[in-house]
């Protein structure tokens, strides 16, 4: 199991929104409510994570979820 960086999903959201955010191999990827995507630097990304683990920030869940990186030059044996 690979407990890197690239291995997480962050969802932060409340019952009517939800970003997601993730790590690719050029840095952090912001999905938006409506499916935009934004780069991202690591301390925007914990400036949004922070608030809602301190419990700041009223009716904000965060949840991560932990996924296999996807290869690309994977090759079949």
């Amino acid at each position: 199991m690979k407990l890197t960086n690239d291995s997480y999903l962050i969802l932060i959201g409340t019952k009517n929104f939800t970003e997601r955010y993730y790590r690719d191999k050029t840095g952090w990827v912001k999905v938006s409510a409506r499916g935009r995507k934004f780069r991202a630097t690591a301390e925007q990304v914990l400036n949004h994570v922070l608030p809602a683990l301190a419990g700041i920030k009223r009716n904000l869940t965060i949840k991560v979820e932990h996924r296999e990186p996807v290869l690309e030059n994977k090759q079949n044996a």
